[in-house]
């Protein structure tokens, strides 16, 4: 099965364009090397994923047929991601949630209807 099939088969991509690009801009490694988007995939290839700052790493445990419900997905790969890489990636979603300025930005509905209701008590 083509790489670009099997991955948007297992779920790892919304679409088969979203693979087939990731693949055609280097982000989808099979066996150290990059892969694409026609090469074929077998059972037992490592694949590598980079998505932003992590590396995903999965093992082919078997072939779909076509594409497959959420649940089944187990069945068909196995995450062997490094440990370290998914907490330095934790760390990172943490500290930019921490970072945020609470109130920065657009006003949620909330905020803007009691603006508009204090403004408006004003006049």
């Amino acid at each position: 099965m083509r790489i670009d099939k099997y991955l948007w088969g297992v779920r790892l991509y919304k679409s088969r364009n979203a693979a087939s690009t990731a693949c055609r801009k280097g982000y989808v490694k099979l066996g150290g090397q990059n892969a694409k988007p026609s090469r074929e995939v077998y059972i037992s290839d490592k694949i590598s994923i980079r998505r932003q700052q992590l590396t995903v790493e999965i093992y082919v445990l078997d072939i779909p047929k076509s594409r497959i419900g959420p649940k089944l997905v187990p069945q068909y790969f196995k995450d062997i991601t490094r440990q370290e890489a998914l907490d330095l990636k934790d760390a990172a979603n943490e500290n930019q949630r921490l970072s945020r300025v609470k109130g920065s930005g657009r006003p949620s509905k909330k905020e803007r209807r009691d603006l508009k209701d204090f403004f408006d008590d004003d006049a």
